[in-house]
């Protein structure tokens, strides 16, 4: 019997090098299939769309400011400030959405991601808002893995 209980999005966790981390807010994981349309000589009626390699977003990370610094912070910014002259060392980062008992219902790992952008909400005096710091990454692929207990997608493909 499928389970028929719905996951909330408010409830995961994103572990990075086996560091648990805490955001408020992940975005950005999307696949694409790529189309490339292509004229035939000859033929005006139409245009062939053909497949090309999927695509993807940047992994968008949000939180608020963590002023005693984190081992994923310091990665970042060695990536971003060493301006090449030092390898980027990607990692896999994964993200697990929970259910209400905490264990995980599907996790994604997305592999081989680097940071590419690193930045900081604005200051404003007129306004009682946490400062967010936001983490872009770029990744290569990302895997989908269903727990054995939750199957989001039931009976529909056996």
């Amino acid at each position: 019997m499928a389970n028929s209980t719905y996951p909330v999005s408010f409830y995961f966790s994103l572990s990075f090098n086996g560091e648990d981390t805490a955001f408020q807010e992940v975005s950005g994981f999307s696949k694409e299939l790529g189309i490339e349309e292509v004229t035939s000589g000859g033929e005006n009626r139409f245009k062939y769309r053909l497949p090309i390699p999927t695509g993807s977003q940047n992994l968008v990370l949000k939180r608020a400011l963590n002023v005693e610094g984190s081992e994923l912070i310091d990665w970042c910014l060695n990536s971003i400030d060493g301006s090449l002259s030092l390898a980027i060392a990607p990692r896999n980062v994964m993200l697990s959405l929970l259910d209400a008992d905490g264990n995980v219902c599907v996790m994604w790992t997305f592999n081989n991601a680097y940071p590419v952008k690193y930045s900081i909400s604005e200051f404003k005096s007129q306004e009682n808002g946490l400062v967010i710091e936001s983490i872009e990454l770029a990744y290569t692929y990302f895997e989908i893995q269903n727990s054995e207990s939750y199957s989001m997608f039931g009976n529909l493909f056996d």
